[in-house]
């Protein structure tokens, strides 16, 4: 666990700040909580979430620039 934790540390520190923190913050705090009930993985729970709230994150963002530069499609 303490393997774990000190890797995704250095993983967050590699990673730019401000675009990757869009969706992460959350999808830690949701995949940690899910982690930890399915199995006490909360780290491994973190860390999936982070990932999927980020992708979740730039899909919405793609959406709304696609929104924003054809107004009245969809």
């Amino acid at each position: 666990m303490k393997l774990a934790l000190s890797l995704v540390l250095s993983l967050l520190l590699l990673l730019p700040g401000a675009a990757f923190a869009k969706g992460c913050i959350k999808g830690a705090m949701v995949g940690g909580v899910a982690g930890h009930y399915a199995g006490h993985h909360a780290v491994l729970g973190a860390m999936a979430g982070c990932a999927i709230g980020h992708h979740r994150a730039s899909e919405h963002e793609k959406e709304q620039k696609q929104q924003q530069q054809h107004p009245g499609t969809g």
